[in-house]
């Protein structure tokens, strides 16, 4: 098997998630995963189709789609037997959702819980509702995002972890203070 070739990492730090067809892009859990496989390394339409265990056609299509969208692009390209292989990356290390929509949500979350049920350990999975105060609420925001930012990447041989941060207001129910 060839090595790995090294790859610059990807040309922007931070991409913020606002345009209709981004949002249709992330609306399939497949190119999801497809985005969470690219966040370490660049990968080819037959890596990726092994490492998802998926059919490579399929994979081609959804990596248009993220192409097309702007969340993916070529990083290189190979000759290798007579054909050219090309080497898909992330256009950004981080992807900020500016103004979450439904059919976002509900794509990333199904593609974490396709992701929680291929773990091979027994994954850590709290949900927790707390009274803060909007200062409190933009504190720990900001000490759940620095915390995730400033994890240590491991060695290559180390095992990928997937990490989902997620500080909302919950919606109050009708009749209740705090309900408009």
């Amino acid at each position: 098997m060839r090595d790995q070739p090294s790859y610059p990492p990807p040309p922007e730090d931070v991409l913020e998630i606002g345009a209709p067809e981004q949002f249709a892009a992330l609306s399939h859990p497949l190119r999801q995963r497809l985005l969470f496989a690219l966040g370490h390394r660049p990968a080819t339409v037959r890596q990726l189709a092994a490492q998802l265990d998926a059919k490579k056609g399929n994979v081609a299509h959804h990596l248009k789609v993220l192409r097309d969208a702007g969340l993916i692009h070529v990083a290189e390209t190979r000759q290798v037997r007579g054909g050219t292989e090309q080497y898909y990356q992330r256009t950004a290390r981080h992807m900020l959702v500016a103004e979450p929509r439904a059919a976002g949500t509900a794509a990333m979350l199904a593609a974490v819980a396709q992701e929680l049920d291929l773990a091979p350990v027994e994954p850590h999975l709290t949900l927790r509702h707390l009274r803060l105060s909007p200062e409190k609420a933009r504190e720990l925001g900001e000490a759940l995002a620095a915390l995730v930012d400033e994890a240590e990447e491991g060695a290559e041989d180390q095992p990928v972890h997937g990490v989902l941060v997620a500080l909302y207001q919950q919606a109050s129910p009708a009749g209740t203070p705090g309900s408009v």
